[in-house]
């Protein structure tokens, strides 16, 4: 079990588990306007524990291999991928190019967030030049 915890696609596979619970949480009773609000928050509420229950291991187990930003980062694309195909298949809507276009935004937000590291941030790169300055003969 330890070695599956520590793959990087179990944190993924659980995200998208979770999403496809809280989009019906979230969006499903938008079929179902007849029902009364407060049913349909009941309903809700209980559909969103059972995302809980995946989410909460993902990040957990998640932040093993990746940083909280970056498991946000994932979720967020796995949030709009779950959603779109919802929004077609369960609400009927369609996909225009601004939504396509936007997606793409995010997933070049993604490509961003897994650039390489650096091991310099800036306070150690401030003071680098600090030293150099300081060692430079004086003129």
């Amino acid at each position: 079990m330890n070695d599956l915890i520590q793959t990087r696609w179990l944190p993924v596979a659980l995200l998208v588990g979770s999403n496809v619970f809280m989009t019906f949480a979230w969006y499903g009773h938008l079929k179902h306007k007849d029902q009364p609000l407060w049913l349909v928050i009941l309903v809700s509420w209980g559909i969103a524990f059972f995302e809980y229950c995946l989410m909460v291991p993902a990040n957990r187990w998640g932040s093993g291999r990746y940083t909280a930003t970056e498991l946000k980062i994932i979720q967020e694309v796995v949030t709009l991928t779950v959603f779109s195909g919802f929004a077609v298949a369960y609400l009927g809507e369609k996909i225009r190019w601004n939504h396509v276009a936007a997606f793409l935004c995010i997933i070049a937000a993604v490509g961003f967030t897994f650039l390489p590291k650096s091991d310099r941030t800036p306070n150690a790169v401030q003071a680098e030049q600090g030293e150099q300055a300081n060692t430079l003969p004086k003129q």
